[in-house]
């Protein structure tokens, strides 16, 4: 029959962790407070383009209804180069935990992410005691080219996006030969480079309004719930000791 989990023949299953996909747990009662978005970039220079393209972002995000906020990553330390309590680190893991979304753009250096971007997604742990700082959350991400167009920072950040539980939104932005895409005032020119960032955050407001009230069901494992049975069973026998 449809529905039913023919368990005898799935010997390794845990019966009392296994969870059959349920839409009615998908019809929720809908948040109405705008779209919290948290944006990182991976530049301190003073005419920083990731900076730019991330300004612009937060505009478009407004725009779509979003309330955003941009982590400025001067001062903050090394991985590991300071205790979890440093300002810096305490600033930015608050900030994770009140995103709904995120919004990565890196320039590309030495065919990769930067240094500044790696550090930030490195000092936000897959997991503080039983919290997930960006589990569920949805992530576009975006990078700044000094040459031609290239996708080698995006691709990483997608592969980090998806170790850290996030659901990465299928497009993005790379934006080549950024000094030309900017003007003095460091707003981006009109272009088809432009218009993908219109796409993407277009894209993730979207996303995030669909996902963001069931990111628990959807992120919710039968690993873990089969780890946490085996936790509690323990528990009981102990104390029936």
């Amino acid at each position: 029959m449809p529905g039913e989990t023919a368990l005898p023949d799935l010997p390794n299953i845990a019966s009392n962790a296994l969870d059959l996909p349920d839409r009615s747990k998908l019809s929720v009662e809908l948040s109405t407070h705008k779209p919290r978005i948290l944006l990182l970039y991976g530049s301190l220079r003073g005419r920083s383009y990731s900076r730019f393209l991330t300004q612009e972002a937060a505009r478009l995000l407004e725009h779509f209804g979003a309330e955003t906020c941009i982590f400025d990553p001067a001062g903050l330390p090394l991985p590991d180069g300071a205790p979890t309590d440093h300002p810096k680190v305490k600033e930015l893991r608050e900030l994770s935990l009140w995103s709904e979304g995120q919004v990565w753009t890196s320039p590309e250096r030495h065919g990769a992410m930067s240094g500044v971007m790696k550090s930030q997604i490195d000092w936000i742990p897959l997991a503080t005691g039983s919290i997930r700082p960006t589990q569920g959350r949805t992530l576009a991400v975006m990078q700044v080219s000094g040459g031609s167009q290239s996708f080698n920072a995006v691709s990483q950040m997608r592969i980090l996006g998806r170790w850290m539980r996030m659901i990465t939104i299928p497009n993005q932005s790379s934006v080549a030969k950024a000094y030309q895409e900017f003007d003095e005032a460091g707003r981006m020119k009109p272009s088809s480079y432009y218009d993908r960032v219109v796409d993407v955050m277009e894209e993730l407001v979207k996303f995030t309004l669909l996902t963001r009230d069931v990111s628990d069901y959807l992120t919710n494992r039968y690993s873990e719930r089969k780890e946490d049975a085996e936790k509690l069973e323990a528990r009981m026998k102990l104390k029936a000791i």
